[in-house]
């Protein structure tokens, strides 16, 4: 009986992309037993099948790759399946439309060392005489430790550096990294600030439909595309495997996860109390991490938080609500003030300061369940539990 339900359906769950089992395992199994074959149409089907099995086809759900379950609680009317189409999306001449919104609070620490900027017009900001693709924007978020100082003076001077590179507009990516440097050993410089005072940076450069993230620190980027979170930038704390190897390569040491016992980040702009002097070897960085994209249709909203939002939330719950929130209020202010207070709920030791950047001066779309009218099958996994039921009565 077994047999000959997956004789029947084996080609329905090739086609559904199981992540259990392969699609020449399954026709193995259908070949193999219960069913009357001759050597050619079973060398037929087979050949068919990997053929099958090697390119899935483009409108099957990517929900299986969904990092959290959290939005699956959904009621169907509200959100559902969604299916990319990398082709269409790629020539449907989709232009961005930005604009953003931002929330703060010092949470439970007794001074705010968080600084962020927003612009959303980029060539209005620089000037209209500026040679930059349209439309453009810039972001940051800037989570500063030992006081103020070094998070302001990021602030108020990275875009600067940034447009001030020889290598800007053509090498984008060389500029940013360049600024990074200026702006760390600006810091070293400057007589009016405090040297032991240090910052995260966290921006994104956004050109046309080109976006551009740059991070150095904990503070984190991360996208929503029809609802779905990913991570485009990485987590710079010192246990983490490719950063304790940089460390210790450098002559570091990591103590309680702190870097030499004294910070809890592993790349930074300032703290030249630790770095020592310009030029010398430290395994304290401020080179930042490049993740570029290019934009499409699907991705909705970027959202831009410092360690003190993600110490107690996960990308995917923050997409999540920031999704659900746009398509009540479409405003992203709204969003990032949501955000911040749901941390604060859940007990967030830190300063708070997110911003969230939407794509379309429209929500986002309902997700509709495509309907479907394929027979259902059951995986390996399934049939073997079954099985040892079966027997167990």
């Amino acid at each position: 009986m077994c047999r000959i339900i997956m004789a029947e359906t084996c080609g329905e769950m090739m086609m559904a992309g199981s992540d259990h089992v392969s699609a020449n395992s399954m026709c193995k199994c259908c070949n193999g037993k219960g069913v009357d074959k001759d050597q050619d149409q079973i060398q037929n089907e087979e050949n068919s099948n990997q053929l099958s099995a090697a390119k899935p086809p483009r409108n099957i759900s990517t929900m299986r790759h969904c990092s959290s379950s959290a939005w699956l609680s959904e009621s169907e009317s509200d959100i559902g399946i969604v299916c990319l189409k990398s082709a269409a999306v790629e020539n449907s001449g989709f232009q961005p439309v930005y604009r953003s919104g931002s929330y703060s609070e010092k949470g439970p620490k007794q001074y705010m060392e968080d600084e962020f900027i927003c612009i959303d017009d980029l060539h209005g900001h620089l000037g209209s005489d500026s040679d930059l693709p349209s439309p453009g924007a810039f972001y940051g978020v800037f989570d500063g430790h030992g006081g103020i100082d070094a998070a302001s003076f990021a602030r108020e001077n990275m875009l600067k550096y940034i447009v001030e590179d020889s290598h800007f507009p053509s090498s984008t990516k060389r500029a940013v990294k360049s600024a990074y440097v200026k702006a760390d050993h600006a810091l070293a410089d400057a007589k009016s600030l405090d040297r032991t005072s240090g910052t995260t940076a966290l921006a994104a450069l956004m050109l046309g439909r080109t976006m551009l993230i740059a991070n150095a620190g904990d503070s984190r980027a991360v996208l929503g595309k029809r609802g779905r979170a990913i991570e485009l930038s990485k987590d710079h704390k010192p246990n983490c495997t490719s950063e304790r190897l940089r460390i210790e390569k450098l002559g570091g040491v990591i103590y309680d996860g702190y870097l030499n016992g004294q910070l809890s980040v592993a790349r930074a702009l300032g703290d030249w109390h630790i770095k020592g002097t310009k030029g010398s070897i430290c395994p304290l960085s401020c080179e930042p991490e490049l993740e570029e994209l290019v934009l499409t249709e699907e991705d909705e909203f970027l959202v831009l938080g410092c360690d003190g939002l993600w110490d107690v939330m996960s990308s995917q719950c923050a997409v999540t609500m920031v999704r659900k929130e746009l398509m009540l209020s479409n405003d992203p202010d709204q969003c990032s003030k949501a955000l911040v207070k749901e941390a604060l709920q859940r007990n967030s030791c830190d300063n708070l300061t997110v911003v969230v950047i939407c794509f379309s001066p429209d929500p986002p779309p309902k997700i509709e369940i495509p309907r479907s009218h394929k027979r259902r099958s059951i995986s390996a996994e399934g049939l073997d539990h079954l099985k040892g039921v079966l027997n167990g009565l």
